[in-house]
């Protein structure tokens, strides 16, 4: 929502980079989720298939984006 009401091309590279770091953080917890949480380990391998592929999405929007 915050990049669709971004102001400029930049401002929109800009929020979906954030989004992008966002995503990776999130790879990060749920896979030291899933190491502390036997019993979860399925559960974060599928939000964690999710979140990585959300930064796939967010890094593909920026490499189109022709703002530097």
């Amino acid at each position: 929502m915050e990049a669709d009401c971004a102001e400029s091309k930049k401002d929109f590279k800009h929020k979906i980079g954030i989004s992008k770091k966002e995503s990776k953080e999130t790879t990060y917890w749920l896979r030291m989720s899933a190491r502390t949480n036997a019993e979860k380990i399925e559960e974060c391998r599928k939000l964690w298939q999710e979140a990585h592929e959300l930064t796939l999405i967010f890094s593909s929007i920026i490499n189109r984006t022709n703002i530097s």
